[in-house]
């Protein structure tokens, strides 16, 4: 029997698989901002913001950095609500 998979809404119609999620930060510090550019270096950055500004990056445990354009609180309440 399968399982169904919890998705976390990174908005505009992008999700990832809530499990595979290690943390949600806020995008606007200077140690964030480096690991936004490792990771670029790195290959191992998703950019989920169809253009807008990043205002979250979003850390997997494969070590993926995700870009979103929502913010982090608002990430934590879609979660929890998800979880509901």
């Amino acid at each position: 029997m399968q399982t169904r998979q919890q998705l976390l809404n990174l908005g505009f119609g992008n999700f990832v698989v809530a499990e595979r999620v290690v943390a949600v930060v806020n995008a606007a510090s200077a140690p964030m901002r480096r690991l936004r550019e490792d990771a670029r270096q790195e290959g191992r950055l998703i950019d989920a913001t169809q253009g807008r500004k990043t205002r979250s990056l979003v850390i997997t445990d494969s070590n993926h950095v995700i870009l979103s354009a929502v913010q982090a609180e608002t990430m934590r309440q879609r979660f929890q609500e998800e979880e509901a």
